[in-house]
């Protein structure tokens, strides 16, 4: 949920546009922990993803942890919860077991014991982003009193910019002036209270540790090359999305800011810019639960 703030109604189209990025991205070395933290506890393992969109927490991650495991998928988007459970239904766990996956269609707020019941390990991507503080300190503090481990992935730190030919970051005063009104607008209240944006992982980390957590903590940042026609619509897609939100920020500099987005759009469909977007992925658990 997070690269693109435009996408705030996460369509099944976006996640299945990012989400082979996002695999390559996420940090295999956290899952390993993650992995590893649930092996030392009985089975079967509970799993509760928040804010599960259409699955690819759940397709990504139910091979590579141990199980049996009982998922429980939990957002506001019915449709996108009924093509998540059918993308669940052929999954295996790590020892080719067929997966548990029931779904909770209803909204992160309020963290009760029904958001987290029965949850050894408490999942999210690219949500944290779009959360106020409170809303994630009352998070921290249930699964602190639960004794949940938490992997929590693409968590956005509120950088981006484009890349030449050769992978070198390269941007003029525009580009930053654009990305200074987007950081702005990633900030906004989304209904919840004002967002964390570009803050979300210092946040987390700094959350989780004064509540008794070990972390964890890996660099995720997604890479489009230039000239990669498998990733152009992404880039563009983000492109477009920094631009809206910038537009929302200063509508009076619409026409400047339409003039850089054109001249972005052309430099990446003529294979002469890529783009990258900063991202952190954090795995917690309980300073008890592991040596």
């Amino acid at each position: 949920m997070s690269a693109a703030t435009a996408h705030d109604s996460f369509s099944a189209a976006w996640l299945a546009l990012r989400e082979g990025l996002d695999g390559r991205s996420r940090s295999h070395r956290l899952t390993g922990l993650a992995a590893d933290w649930l092996s030392e506890r009985a089975a079967p393992h509970g799993i509760v993803d928040l804010g599960s969109g259409s699955g690819s927490n759940l397709c990504f991650l139910a091979a590579r942890l141990p199980g049996p495991q009982r998922w429980r998928l939990v957002d506001h988007d019915a449709e996108l919860l009924a093509h998540a459970r059918r993308r669940g239904a052929p999954l295996r766990d790590g020892a080719g077991r067929p997966l548990s996956v029931e779904t909770a269609c209803r909204s992160l707020f309020p963290v009760d014991r029904e958001l987290l019941a029965e949850a050894d390990l408490v999942v999210a991507s690219a949500l944290f982003d779009l959360m106020p503080r409170s809303w994630v300190a009352s998070l921290v503090d249930a699964c602190a009193a639960r004794g949940q481990a938490l992997l929590l992935i693409l968590s956005v730190d509120g950088d981006w910019a484009f890349l030449d030919r050769r992978g070198a970051r390269v941007e003029d005063g525009e580009d930053i002036a654009v990305r200074t009104l987007f950081q702005g607008h990633q900030c906004r209240d989304k209904g919840l209270g004002p967002a964390l944006g570009g803050e979300a992982p210092a946040v987390l980390a700094s959350l989780l540790t004064a509540a008794g957590f070990r972390v964890e903590s890996d660099a995720s940042p997604w890479h489009l090359a230039a000239g990669d026609a498998t990733q152009q619509s992404l880039a563009e897609a983000l492109v477009t999305g920094w631009h809206d939100a910038a537009v929302e920020q200063a509508p009076l500099e619409a026409i400047r800011l339409g003039a850089w987005r054109d001249r972005r759009l052309a430099a990446i469909r003529a294979g002469e810019l890529g783009v990258t977007v900063g991202h952190r992925d954090l795995f917690a658990w309980p300073a008890a639960g592991r040596g």
